[in-house]
C-alpha cells in the first residue's frame, strides 16, 4: 500500500462541526480568510470551497438566505450574475483555465450539499485535469493548498 500524505487535511478532521449556514457566516465575519470569503457587497459574496473539486473552485451567493432562484427578488439575482462574472473574470485572470465549469446544485436530488441557500459554483478546469487517480486510486490530487489559492485570488477582487 502506498501513502499519499495530505497534512493539511487534519485541520478538517478535528474541526468541530459547523453550525448555521456557512455563506451567512460568511456575509458577517470579521475575519474573511478564515471563512474563505473573497468578495462581498451589499447582495453577494465569493468564497473558496472549503472542500474543492479542484484548485480555484468557487461558490458565489446571494444575500438571502433562500434555496430557490425564483425567491430572490430581481435586483439581487442581476447582482447575483454579476458577481458570477466578476469571478470568472478573477479565475481566468489568475489561473488561465483551458475551460470552466458553471453551475448549480438546487434541492437535494440535485445534489445540492446546501439546499436551504442557492449558491453557483465555479470550476476552473484544464485539459487532463481528470486523471486516472480519482478513477482507480480513489485519491483527489489537490495542486494547491486553499491559503495559495487565496493569497492568487483575493487582489483581485479588489
Amino acid at each position: 500500500m502506498k501513502t499519499l500524505w495530505a497534512p493539511w487535511r487534519m485541520a478538517y478532521l478535528t474541526e468541530p462541526p459547523s453550525t448555521g449556514c456557512f455563506f451567512c457566516a460568511g456575509f458577517t465575519s470579521t475575519d474573511e480568510r478564515t471563512h474563505l470569503v473573497l468578495a462581498r457587497d451589499a447582495d453577494t459574496i465569493v468564497m473558496l470551497n472549503k472542500y474543492p473539486y479542484g484548485s480555484g473552485h468557487l461558490l458565489v451567493a446571494p444575500r438571502p438566505h433562500v434555496g430557490r432562484l425564483e425567491d430572490l427578488p430581481d435586483a439581487t439575482y442581476a447582482a447575483l450574475l454579476q458577481a458570477v462574472r466578476r469571478a470568472v473574470i478573477a479565475l481566468r485572470g489568475a489561473f488561465a483555465p483551458e475551460g470552466m465549469n458553471i453551475g448549480m446544485n438546487v434541492g437535494r436530488a440535485a445534489g445540492a450539499g446546501v439546499v436551504d441557500h442557492c449558491h453557483w459554483h465555479l470550476l476552473p478546469r484544464w485539459n487532463g485535469d481528470t486523471n486516472f487517480m480519482p478513477l482507480i486510486g480513489e485519491v483527489k490530487v489537490m495542486s494547491e493548498h486553499l491559503d495559495a489559492t487565496y493569497d492568487r485570488l483575493r487582489p483581485r477582487f479588489g
